[in-house]
């Protein structure tokens, strides 16, 4: 587990931003995207103990691909089908058409839409458990896990008390 891939300052940023609030203290998940979609870039933090306690590789939207590029674009427009940069707060859970999925609420001015999108945390079969060097699949602008990675993030997610910290930044 590596800890290179989550920069101390956003580790910071959400110890700060969650201290005296209604959140889980202990727990947050950061998705790094400027690693390769097909590298593990979504991660479980343990604040208190400053370890990673899940891994896993996670896509983002088909629109924030720029062709002929390894940059991404990212926006809060219903329809862009990118993803939003920024804090959410994880949600309660229910079952649509990914089955299980967790819905998402966007804290920061680059992420507000996110409700109306129907931006939320679901699984996915064609994201792979490992990664490897090839892209992982695409999705509308929700971050997805494969399947197993996304139910050992419910036994996370399930078990707090207290709603979890999202944080994807680039």
């Amino acid at each position: 587990m590596n800890l290179l891939h989550i920069p101390q300052t956003r580790i910071s940023e959400v110890k700060n931003y969650i201290k005296g609030k209604e959140y889980n203290q202990e727990l947050a998940v950061f998705i790094n995207f400027k690693i390769p979609s097909g590298k593990y870039r979504y991660f479980i933090y343990n604040l208190k103990k400053n370890i990673v306690v899940q891994e896993a590789v996670v896509s983002h939207g088909s629109g924030s691909v720029i062709p002929k590029s390894d940059a991404l674009k990212f926006s809060n427009i219903e329809g862009s089908y990118q993803s939003s940069l920024g804090k959410y707060v994880i949600g309660e859970s229910y079952v649509g058409k990914f089955g299980k999925a967790y819905r998402l609420t966007g804290l920061d001015s680059t992420n507000s839409n996110a409700v109306q999108r129907a931006i939320v945390l679901h699984s996915y079969g064609c994201i792979p458990d490992v990664e490897s060097n090839n892209r992982t699949c695409l999705s509308l602008g929700c971050p997805m896990l494969s399947i197993n990675a996304f139910r050992e993030t419910a036994k996370y997610i399930d078990q707090s008390k207290k709603p979890i910290i999202l944080y994807a930044f680039y």
